[in-house]
């Protein structure tokens, strides 16, 4: 069963997308960034090439030839999924392919539309039975000790 993790209070999506996206590739995983549109996904593209700071994480769209190799593949569409590792959602809506992934990871800002979507999200995949985890981002939960 898929594996779900939410990020909540993420300052910002797209660059705590890259983080995750970063850490899950020096980890040996891969992921599909499922962006709602082709701006977020050239977005992406572009933070990735930035990140961390002094390199870049290496990514492609996955009808490059790429993509069989590559750790980090982002796209506005939900064809072809190239692997099953992990899924990571930017999407408003739970998509309808999320339990073929072995991890699905749920990133929520900070404004009230994106956490009410965030919520019915969680409600869906709890109503049914997957294992949740929460990641609370925000500045007051990391200096907590």
């Amino acid at each position: 069963m898929t594996r779900i993790d939410f990020y909540t209070h993420a300052e910002s999506k797209l660059r705590t997308a890259c983080q995750l996206c970063a850490k899950a590739a020096a980890q040996g995983t891969r992921i599909f960034v499922y962006a709602p549109d082709a701006d977020t996904a050239r977005e992406i593209d572009r933070l990735l090439w930035t990140t961390p700071a002094t390199g870049f994480v290496p990514h492609c769209r996955p009808e490059d030839p790429l993509a069989a190799v590559t750790p980090v593949i982002v796209s506005e569409h939900a064809e072809p999924l190239p692997h099953d590792d992990a899924l990571l959602n930017l999407h408003p809506d739970v998509p309808i392919f999320f339990s073929r992934f072995r991890r699905l990871v749920e990133i929520v800002g900070t404004d009230e539309t994106d956490r009410q979507q965030a919520r019915a999200r969680f409600r869906f995949y709890r109503d049914r039975g997957y294992e949740l985890h929460d990641h609370n981002l925000s500045k007051a939960a990391r200096a907590a000790p």
